[in-house]
Parts: structure tokens; sequence; C-alpha cells
């Protein structure tokens, strides 16, 4: 028989799409919200409206923050309730790192600049230093239990840290601390909106880059069999442990990264940015726009600024639909908006 006279397998009414149009459509779905994300904001900057790129700006942040956590919950399987420590402790360096960028000398009574004091690359290494070491200290002790005890006792450090902030004079206290001068980068402009936007989007194209990148690698088939059997993973002669504990760590920089951008848009600092709120709604986030779905975290956080942008105009209730959203994803979309949009992959 000739290879022309070989029957070609054609799809079928009613059966499943091959699986490669699953992973078109996801692709369609994933290159669209980033091209929305990046061409409204420059829309929007060259009509003159400024708000809205900023409000991109805050949105891509949110989703970078979410980003990190989505790494622990989706594919650890650690649901952590403590992530907006590091997101806080980020903020906090970028605004510590501001108020002393400029420092009055006994001698001559003259502001004097600290050299790098106020450099934004020595903020995101100092920040990703310090959540690293932070979420090394607090995963060491919670993965140890499972459950609602690690839960409970990542919720238990970040309000230790809240705390400590809140009753921090020197920095505000719980009056937060202003940043009246947003932190530099050699040559660019970090005090123009656009400027600054595309920064941040940056840094959220290199943590889903990297959290891809993870998850295709060895590291992470090893975390995804932690999640789903770590006694298999244990037969084979990987300890679960040091795994996720390293997911967790990897997790937290990129969440404290985002906080410190997140301060420097804001131009000011608070406790609130360590509070269990924070750390609600980063999860909230993730659930709204897919948990374990790489582009979720984005999807998510469009969905909720959007709505806290234009139900938070009309009413101070607007959580209540934000509720009844997050009820519909959770009984009805279990894979969220992304899932949605990109269908289901035809093993899941």
């Amino acid at each position: 028989m000739n290879k022309s006279d070989t029957p070609t397998l054609a799809p079928q009414p009613g059966l499943p799409a091959p699986a490669a149009s699953w992973h078109d459509r996801k692709g369609l779905v994933q290159i669209g919200l980033l091209a929305v994300l990046l061409l409204v904001p420059l829309a929007a900057y060259f009509l003159g409206h400024i708000y809205y790129v900023n409000l991109a700006s805050r949105i891509t942040l949110v989703a970078m923050a979410a980003v990190g956590l989505n790494l622990a919950i989706g594919y650890g399987g650690m649901v952590s309730f403590g992530h907006a420590a590091y997101f806080g402790l980020g903020g906090y360096v970028a605004g510590i790192s501001a108020y002393h960028a400029f420092d009055f000398t006994p001698v001559i009574g003259w502001p004097v600049a600290l050299p790098g004091s106020d450099s934004m690359l020595a903020i995101w290494l100092a920040a990703i230093l310090l959540c690293g070491l932070l979420a090394l200290v607090i995963g060491a002790i919670s993965l140890r239990t499972t459950g609602v005890y690690f839960i409970m006792i990542t919720l238990a450090f970040a309000q230790m840290i809240y705390y400590f902030a809140n009753s921090w004079p020197t920095y505000g206290g719980e009056d937060g601390l202003p940043i009246y001068l947003r932190n530099s980068l050699p040559i660019i402009d970090t005090n123009d909106a656009l400027t600054f936007f595309l920064i941040c989007f940056g840094g959220l194209v290199l943590s889903l880059a990297l959290t891809s990148r993870i998850m295709k690698s060895r590291f992470g088939a090893a975390l995804t069999m932690a999640r789903l059997n770590d006694t298999r993973l244990a037969t084979a002669g990987i300890a679960p442990y040091p795994i996720r504990l390293v997911a967790f760590v990897i997790s937290a920089m990129i969440t404290g990264l985002a906080g410190a951008l997140y301060a420097d848009l804001n131009g000011f600092v608070s406790p609130t940015m360590l509070s269990w709120h924070m750390s609600g709604e980063l999860m909230v986030i993730v659930i709204l726009g897919g948990v374990g779905r790489l582009y979720g975290p984005l999807a998510g956080a469009i969905l909720f600024v959007m709505m806290e942008t234009l139900l938070g105009g009309l009413t101070e209730y607007w959580k209540l639909f934000l509720g009844l959203v997050l009820l519909f994803v959770v009984l009805f979309a279990k894979h969220g908006v992304m899932g949605w949009l990109a269908g289901r992959e035809r093993h899941e």
C-alpha cells in the first residue's frame, strides 16, 4: 500500500480536540493578556491619561506578587497565608532606602546623598536576599507541618512582622513611611509613568519566565510529585522537604521584589502591606485566575483590580460582588479565569 493510501485520522464530532489545539488556544490567551496589559497603558500614556498607566503598573505588580504565591500554592501545594510578610518586607526595603537616601551631616548641616542608597538595583537585590532569608527561616519551621498547621504558622509569622512594623516609630509605625522621591536607576528616568510601568512589566515577564523554566526542569517535576505524592518521591530517593523549601524561598523572593516596586509606585509603605488582608487578596487573585496556571495570577490580578476600580467607585460594598464572582469560580470554574478562557488540558 502506498503512503498516499494510508488512512489519516481526522477529528470526529463529539470527541475532544487534539492536545495541540489546546496548547494553541492557551498560547493565544497568554499572548492576548500580555498584549492588553502592554498596549492599553501605552495608548493611555500618549493620550495623556497617566492615571491608567499607574493603574496598569499596579495590576502588573499585584500579578507579579501573585506569581510568587502561585509557585508555592499552585505548583508546590503549600497554602501559605503569610506571603504579605515578603510583599511588605520588600516595600519597607524600598521605603527605608529612600528615607536614608539623604542624611544630614552634623558638620555642615546639609543633606548629603548616601552612595547607592536610592539605587533600584541595590534595593531589588536587598529585597530579594532579605525575603529569601526570611522565607528560609519561616519555611524551615513551617514546612515540618502540613495542612491547617502550615497555614496557621505562616500566618502567625506574618502577623508577628506586621505588629513589629506597626510599633516601629523610627519608620512611621502605624502611620507608614512616605517615599518623597522615587528610587532611581542609572540613565533611566523612573519618575516617568510609562518608564516605570515598563520596568514593572519587565519584572512580571521575567517572573513568569522563571516560573515556567523551573516547572519544566527536573526540580519542577520533583516539586509536582512532592505536591501529588511525597511518599512516592521519597521512594525515588529524593527528599520532599528541601524541594519544598527551595520553592518556598524562590516564591518569597518574587513576591518581595514585587513589594519593593509597589512601594515605589505608591510613594508610600505602611504595615497594611504586611497584614493578613494582603495575604488574603493575593490568595483570592490566584484562585480567580486559576491555581497552578502560569498566567492565572495575571488574569486574576486584572479581574481583581478592575473590579476594585470600577465597582469601588460606585459602592463601598464592592467586595460583595467580588465574593459572588469568587463563589462562581470555586463552584463552576475550578480552573479559574485561565481555565475558562483557554479550556482544560485533556489529561486534567
